[in-house]
């Protein structure tokens, strides 16, 4: 089993690295919990470069508005024209619950927050440890965010796709 983990991350590494030649891929190593049990701290994860649709449930990565080189990495919640708020812990959507499969503990109450057109609201699968997310930054232009994440590849342990 040891040496099937190298052979992949060996083989992941090359094409990874073959990709990033061309602009198309982009590795990120997470250095916090706010996306988990998806994404942990310590996991480097790829990305590829977005060039469609934003969709609800994709994890993304964008230059942190507040801060000149980090980046984030959160889900895509909220779409442009929606009214997102959080109560009793849960999301709500133009006053429906959101089936949320991805979030990790309850959020702290707040909102109403109106997405507008051409924007996204983001949040972190791990709602109590996620601070810099759409609750603090608002609503992110999609034209802001260039990157989607597809997988992770490292620890080989955790090697798989992301969704």
């Amino acid at each position: 089993m040891r040496k099937r983990g190298i052979v992949a991350g060996g083989v992941g590494a090359v094409i990874v690295t073959a990709a990033a030649l061309r602009g198309v891929v982009r590795r990120f190593e997470v250095k916090e919990s706010s996306m988990a049990p998806a994404i942990e701290s310590g996991d480097w994860i790829v990305a590829r470069r977005r060039t469609g649709p934003v969709e609800r449930g994709d994890i993304v990565v964008f230059p942190d508005p507040r801060s000149g080189g980090r980046q984030l990495v959160k889900r895509v919640i909220g779409l442009g024209g929606e009214t997102i708020a959080i109560d009793a812990g849960r999301v709500v959507i133009n006053g429906a619950l959101l089936a949320d499969r991805w979030a990790h503990g309850a959020a702290p109450p707040g909102g109403p927050w109106r997405v507008p057109d051409d924007h996204v609201f983001v949040l972190g699968d791990n709602r109590v440890a996620s601070s810099s997310d759409g609750r603090t930054i608002g609503p992110v232009a999609v034209d802001d965010i260039p990157w989607r994440a597809v997988a992770r590849y490292w620890p080989t342990s955790r090697v798989g796709t992301l969704r």
